[in-house]
């Protein structure tokens, strides 16, 4: 049961978020309908997981230092090194201050006299003679520490200071220096000890500063400098900013994958052993428990430095904040997000499973187990309830990788044999990798295999059925990771679309995580993202709108459907040709375009020329050299010239193809429609080690067939592309190398499910075309005239939500007796939530 699913409240017309709230009547059912829906309410779909839709967070884009970590300090144990990021030093955010002709030094010291072995680097304060007030200041994150007017603030430090009578002075202030609260002062005396005080904000601020400073001359050490709003999220000390552990809570999530993602298989696997400790070190979840001032700080794949004050204690605990089921992922041994390498020390890898048996004895253990202790004295005496551990992260490397699952997997299932044990199938939605990985789940008969793959809109649109043809006795799918490509709100609708596909085969597909989760505005490695935030503010994207309203209404079971499809939608593959190369020299020779009727379309040899073609990109040098037409650039990425009529179908393309020098093959164009519509066959990409064909749509690119192929320098290979409609046929020395069937947009998708509690049907439908959809709806045979309570989001396609406009919200509104049979027109350019309720 889905009983904390819950509809929006009834109303007649809400109107949210100052979005125009238009009220749909239903009228009888016309043969001039554009669409139909059928549902048959008398056969039982698929159940739907309780943790059908849950998030994914990983410390990318200042998710946790700067964002859901409610610390206010950066820098706060003046750990930055150049390891994290060639811009950073110890002193970071941090910078002198006083008053008066001070001659006071600081100095960032690592030597014995520090507060722990972990974490190595404290601050040390000479203090001036001359009675002058001296000491640093820290600036926060991006403009600065955020206070409003009101708010209580809990400041601690660690200090030393043998031999000190005079107190330490500390201050919140603005940019300008204008106070923002009354100072504390703290009596200071003796060897290392913690120092607390409550900052309470006389003014607002987004531009706060930080200051610790004394006078009297001496020396003070400090270290582990916090500042924390005493409003966390559910009042958690070291916990969560609440604005953006709130807009997270509102996705109702049924699960949180944690810590990640690439931080978890990226960098060293070795332990902590200090002097000598590794700074890019993998997520190893034994570095995160524990008092914070004890925790080794790390550097994050990223680009930056992550504190683990937001560690596996308190991702625990937010899972269970959220009443959702807690999913940790380890470190498989295998690296990947580009590195690529497996380890073999026997040792290393045993250690890592037992890491992983005692993680899951510190999640569910007794207070008095070894671990189990740890977690109670941490505050948590009760058992996090956990079911399943994720091993590995999108490893390239499916042999290697499979080797080293099936001994944690084993390990875990001797010991505690109700945990699930995930694994994974890659980077990518497809592949030798993807194929490669589904094979060895398969054999090996694994519960869930975790798929991610990030791909265009169209692709989205067109891959609606992708999950109708998974064996229904093989794994079941976890859709880890996945997104369009993008944050407007034509993304969020492909995204949407591609969802009801999931929903539909809620026996195969049993959890879906939209990633990335989090994301400053103001430090951002990857998008789009879903929740966007800065000092101040959290906002959602209009694809979190999408994923809260699918969450919302998830329902209990499929209940059958079919739709009417969209005429017109298809079409044949049109566009020109193109050549093009990437981090690679390679010279062109040949080229011939003929049509299915034998008619030459295009024929050039390069004696008289280039004149032919067109370099529509920046990238690249080209010439007509020795009779081939040659890039000679090694640094150049999409380096495409494009020849033909983009109206051009049903053609062939013959070209000669030579690699000259450096990483990858050829990329060989079809269909081009312009600079990022395209598709092209690359042959010996991701540096040599595959080839595949893809296509790119808006500028996003995603694949669609591919295979081990590599490419030899100095070998010229004779490459035939045969285009029909939407069929390709491609061959590599006349033999046929591969071929597909183009998939086809959808613009308009429905899912149908019904929740058990309240037996409401759900039905979900997505409009993502310039036109209204007029739809006849067949409930089949009903009780009375159910009431339909909507829930609509509607907007440009090129919307996007942002820190003061949210473009992208939902509207409510109700339509009464619809009848067993009704017309109902879905907006253009929507998605539509419609609960239909029985009549009491």
């Amino acid at each position: 049961m889905r009983a904390n699913r819950r509809r929006p409240a009834r109303t007649t017309c809400a109107l949210i978020t100052g979005l125009l709230c238009v009220v749909s009547t239903a009228s009888p059912a016309s043969a001039a309908t554009d669409y139909s829906i059928d549902i048959d309410t008398s056969t039982a779909g698929p159940q739907i997981s309780d943790q059908m839709y849950g998030i994914f967070m990983e410390d990318i884009n200042h998710a946790a230092d700067g964002g859901l970590y409610a610390e206010l300090v950066q820098n706060r144990s003046f750990e930055y090194s150049t390891a994290d990021n060639e811009n950073y030093t110890p002193m970071t955010a941090w910078e002198e201050t006083g008053s008066g002709n001070t001659n006071g030094q600081v100095s960032v010291v690592d030597n014995a006299g520090r507060l722990n072995e972990r974490n190595r680097n404290y601050l040390r304060v000479v203090l001036p003679r001359d009675g002058s007030e001296y000491g640093v200041v820290n600036s926060g994150y991006s403009t600065g520490i955020t206070v409003t007017e009101g708010e209580k603030l809990d400041f601690s430090v660690w200090v030393k200071a043998p031999g000190r009578p005079d107190p330490v002075t500390v201050r919140l202030h603005d940019a300008q220096g204008e106070p923002l609260a009354e100072p504390l002062s703290l009596d200071v005396q003796g060897d290392w000890a913690q120092y607390t005080g409550t900052l309470t904000a006389t003014a607002s601020s987004t531009t706060g500063r930080l200051s610790v400073t004394a006078s009297g001359g001496g020396v003070l050490d400090l270290d582990m400098v916090s500042l924390f709003p005493q409003e966390t999220f559910r009042g958690h000390e070291n916990g969560l900013r609440a604005d953006i552990a709130e807009q997270i809570a509102a996705l109702e999530p049924g699960f949180v994958r944690f810590p990640g993602g690439c931080l978890v298989n990226t960098g060293s696997h070795e332990a902590y052993e200090a002097p000598d400790w590794p700074r890019e070190r993998s997520f190893q979840w034994k570095d995160t428990v524990g008092p914070v001032e004890e925790r080794a700080t790390n550097h994050n794949f990223w680009g930056y430095n992550q504190s683990y004050g937001l560690g596996y204690y308190e991702y625990f605990q937010f899972a269970e904040d959220l009443g959702a089921m807690p999913l940790p992922v380890v470190p498989a041994l295998v690296t990947g997000c580009g590195e690529n390498q497996a380890t073999d020390d026997p040792e290393l890898l045993e250690r890592h499973v037992q890491d992983t048996l005692d993680l899951i004895e510190f999640a569910k253990g007794p207070a008095d187990s070894e671990w189990g202790g740890v977690r109670a004295e941490m505050g948590h005496p009760e058992p996090f309830g956990l079911t399943h551990v994720q091993v590995g992260n999108e490893e390239n490397l499916p042999d290697a990788f499979f080797d080293r699952f099936l001994q944690f997997r084993d390990a875990i299932e001797a010991e505690y044999p109700d945990i699930t044990v995930v694994s994974n199938s890659g980077p990518a939605s497809g592949g030798t990798v993807f194929e490669r990985a589904w094979d060895l789940n398969r054999e090996h008969g694994v519960e869930l295999v975790d798929e991610h793959y990030y791909n265009s809109p169209a692709w989205f649109l067109a891959n609606n059925e992708r999950y109708d043809s998974y064996d229904r006795e093989g794994p079941d799918v976890y859709l880890g990771e996945f997104a369009s490509q993008g944050n407007l709100f034509s993304n969020a609708l492909a995204e949407a679309a591609y969802m009801t596909g999931l929903e539909r085969n809620a026996d195969v597909v049993r959890m879906v995580s939209y990633a990335p989760l989090l994301a400053a505005d103001w430090s951002t490695q990857w998008t789009p993202d879903m929740i966007w935030f800065d000092n101040s503010t959290s906002w959602g994207s209009a694809n979190y709108e999408v994923q809260r309203l699918f969450s919302a209404n998830t329902g209990d079971q499929v209940v059958p459907s079919t739709a009417s499809g969209t005429p017109g939608v298809s079409g044949p593959i049109t566009g020109a040709v193109g050549l093009s190369t990437w981090n690679t020299s390679a010279e062109y020779d040949d080229v011939r375009v003929t049509s299915a009727d034998g008619e030459t379309l295009l024929e050039d040899d390069f004696s008289s020329g280039a004149d032919q073609w067109t370099h529509v990109t920046d990238a690249g040098t080209w010439a007509v050299e020795d009779g081939a037409y040659a890039q000679t650039d090694v640094a150049g990425e999409n380096t495409m010239v494009t020849a033909g009529d983009p109206g051009w179908t049903d053609y062939d393309l013959e070209v000669t193809a030579t690699k000259r020098e450096d990483a990858e093959g050829f990329l060989v164009g079809f269909g081009v429609q312009g600079t990022g519509d395209y598709y092209w066959w690359n042959l010996g990409g991701w540096n040599n080690t595959q080839s595949a064909v893809e296509r790119a749509s808006g500028g996003a690119k995603s694949l669609i067939v591919s295979d081990d192929t590599t490419v030899e320098s100095g070998r010229a290979y004779d490459i035939r592309v045969e285009v029909r409609g939407r069929d390709v046929t491609l061959y590599l020395d006349d033999d046929e190398w591969g071929s597909f069937t183009a998939p086809e947009p959808e613009p308009f998708r429905q899912v149908v499910t019904r929740d058990e509690q309240t037996g409401e049907l759900i039905v979900k439908v997505v409009n993502a075309q310039d036109e209204a959809a007029q739809t006849s709806i067949d409930l089949g045979p009903t009780q009375g005239e159910p009431t339909a309570e909507l829930t609509v989001l509607q907007a440009d396609p090129e919307a996007v939500n942002t820190a003061t406009d949210r473009p992208v919200s939902p509207e409510t509104s109700t339509i009464d007796g619809v009848g067993s049979t009704f017309t109902h027109t879905f907006p253009a350019h929507s998605v539509t939530f419609m609960r239909l309720t029985p009549e009491e």
